[in-house]
């Protein structure tokens, strides 16, 4: 270890911060989703039209890499594994994405990005009771997760009921006699719900993706049957929905920026990341870093978008900051801190955190009952 190169320490060090990179780097992708699909559907696109457009062209994109690159590393596709694939094409193209959108035309691109911050605290909980995550109460990254979620949970909430005086910004003076009342305040409350019943979809599509990454693993052949298959069930929605041929047509315009941006960065490139770092940190590592892309899409939005920003929305980015930190703090200590020891947690499955480099739990397992033997004298045969 004393002998290590510059680049060797680089390495290492860089291997440690790569899901932090790249879970950063997809929150400012997913921002830029937010503002480009409001942008679209006030113009007149139907989110039932740009919902099938953006899962194709994810699934298109991602098709050739997933044929090239793991044709020789790829499972088999087993009937539980694609049941397991339709669920997941149905939870987050199907539900989520079309409540989402529905949501955000009733109140805002900024208001939606901050709801949807519930997705670390649902996906929290319901890991808990799948047994995705372990909890010890008196342990300082229980407390610290915990912690976390309430803040996160409690900052996104104060968003959402207190508004405050509106922040003037050097650009809002300019675009703040374009801002109008529109139809979304009247139907607030339904937006409200209707984002909340896409923040459980959401979470229960992490759950499953988690899940699935371990008996699937190859990220992005599983990506690309995401994409598919959601593009699949939400065609034959779309279908059902708009009739009129006039709703599918696209031009050079935000009608076709919108589904091969949203394709290609928010569907295809994140199914990947997501699945690559759900591996080694789990779901509940990954839903953490959503608060960011509501502080980006809340500093956008009064940039393109005309969206005014309140005093409580500054105050509710620095508490779910503040969460953030925790929750990700909390996950670190899982990653490196001591192996389980009961044997309840070592039979679990799907236990997301790994322990070692080398190998799986077993390794862990017969290191300590070499440990064992010795202190015994018994002699283990490997």
């Amino acid at each position: 270890m004393e002998d290590q190169t510059p680049c060797s320490k680089f390495c290492v060090v860089f291997s440690k911060m790569k899901p932090y990179v790249l879970m950063v780097a997809l929150q400012f992708g997913s921002a830029g989703m937010y503002i480009i699909s409001m942008a679209t559907l006030n113009h007149g696109m139907s989110r039932f039209v740009l919902i099938v457009y953006r899962n194709a062209v994810a699934a298109l994109t991602m098709a050739p890499f997933a044929l090239l690159l793991e044709r020789k590393i790829r499972p088999k596709l087993t009937i539980p594994i694609f049941l397991k694939i339709m669920a997941l094409g149905f939870l987050e193209p199907i539900l989520d994405q079309n409540l989402a959108y529905l949501g955000m035309q009733y109140t805002s691109a900024s208001f939606t990005s901050a709801i949807m911050n519930a997705v670390p605290a649902v996906t929290f909980v319901m890991a808990t009771i799948l047994r995705l995550e372990h909890i010890k109460i008196k342990e300082r990254r229980s407390q610290a997760k915990i912690l976390g979620t309430l803040l996160t949970f409690s900052g996104a909430l104060l968003m959402t009921l207190y508004k405050g005086p509106v922040i003037d910004l050097i650009w809002s003076h300019k675009t703040s006699h374009h801002v109008s009342h529109s139809s979304a305040d009247t139907h607030w409350i339904t937006g409200t719900l209707l984002i909340l019943v896409g923040c459980f979809a959401w979470s229960a599509f992490y759950i499953l993706q988690s899940i699935t990454i371990k008996t699937y693993p190859a990220e992005l052949s599983l990506s690309t049957l995401i994409c598919l298959m959601g593009a699949i069930q939400s065609a034959a929605v779309g279908l059902l929905a708009e009739r009129h041929p006039g709703a599918w047509a696209v031009g050079w315009d935000s009608r076709l920026l919108a589904p091969v941006y949203t394709g290609i960065v928010s569907s295809g490139i994140a199914y990947y990341l997501q699945g690559l770092v759900m591996k080694t940190r789990g779901p509940v590592f990954v839903t953490a870093f959503n608060p960011l892309c509501m502080v980006v899409v809340a500093a956008l939005g009064t940039l393109i978008l005309a969206e005014q920003l309140h005093l409580g929305s500054v105050i509710g980015a620095i508490i779910i900051a503040v969460g953030l930190y925790s929750v990700t703090w909390g996950k670190s200590k899982d990653q490196f801190g001591p192996t389980p020891s009961t044997t309840e947690e070592k039979n679990d499955a799907y236990e997301l955190p790994v322990t070692s480099t080398e190998g799986s739990k077993l390794v862990i397992e017969a290191n300590n009952y070499d440990e064992q033997a010795r202190k015994t004298n018994f002699q283990v045969k490997k």
